[in-house]
């Protein structure tokens, strides 16, 4: 069975569920009215309420308060587990060695107690950032001009790493600085000091800040230091992007 939810279950059929779920090493959710101790790096205890008591399969443990976007308590994958029923109440503990620390959940009663072995392989694809960016300029260099050719990427100077460095139609070097977002002051300040570690070679060197658009003071800056600007979108749309429909979810 994939799945078992209980609604307003007993202790015992919600220590069931907990020790089943533990088993099976499944997506174990269980709301009641709990107490929380955490004893490691520091000291921490939660006095009675109802909570949201959160156990993934990688061995995470979250407890969720009724607000707030953060668990008001957690332990990091790979955590070991143990339950027993103690005086009335499920005793949970959450503990790992290095460093040693533990977190302790006492229930006294329980609204809903789930489980749930579910599948999923998937890893989340992230689109719109200066990598993308890169991608974008190696695959159809001339959207930075025609002639441009990229010679490489993340190229490490004293002060950081360049973007992309490459060489124009006539030979000049050229040091691409990447925005995903609106670029301000500080990212006309990197682009100098890139310059700066070229200031020995022969020939000319450009700096171009690449970015959707720029502050106006930025702008300045950029005029002031004799650079240059290209206004450029970051790619959006996902590798092998379906298009859904509401059809698509039965609606």
């Amino acid at each position: 069975m994939k799945f078992t939810t209980l609604e307003n279950p007993d202790i015992t059929e919600s220590y069931n569920i907990l020790t089943k779920g533990l088993a099976k090493r499944a997506l174990i959710i269980l709301v009641g009215y709990s107490r929380v101790y955490y004893e490691g790096r520091a000291k921490s205890r939660l006095d009675w309420g109802d909570r949201t008591i959160m156990i993934k399969k990688d061995g995470s443990f979250l407890i969720h308060q009724h607000h707030n976007l953060e668990p008001v308590n957690w332990q990091p994958p790979k955590s070991k587990f143990t339950a027993e029923i103690n005086d009335g109440k499920i005793l949970l503990k959450g503990s790992r060695r290095n460093p040693p620390e533990s977190l302790i959940v006492e229930i006294s009663k329980t609204y809903m107690a789930s489980y749930f072995v579910g599948e999923d392989t998937k890893s989340l694809e992230l689109v719109g950032y200066e990598a993308d960016m890169g991608d974008l300029i190696f695959n159809n260099p001339k959207i930075i001009e025609e002639g441009f050719r990229p010679t490489s990427r993340e190229y490490s100077v004293e002060s950081g790493f360049i973007d992309i460095m490459g060489k124009d139609i006539n030979g000049n070097l050229v040091i691409l600085e990447l925005k995903s977002r609106r670029a301000g002051v500080n990212a006309v300040k990197q682009l100098e000091r890139y310059i700066k570690h070229f200031e020995d070679h022969q020939k000319i060197v450009r700096g171009i800040l690449v970015a959707p658009s720029l502050t106006d003071e930025a702008m300045e800056l950029l005029e002031e230091k004799k650079l240059e600007f290209i206004s450029l979108e970051p790619p959006t749309e996902l590798k092998d992007q379906q298009v859904l429909t509401l059809k698509d979810f039965g609606v």
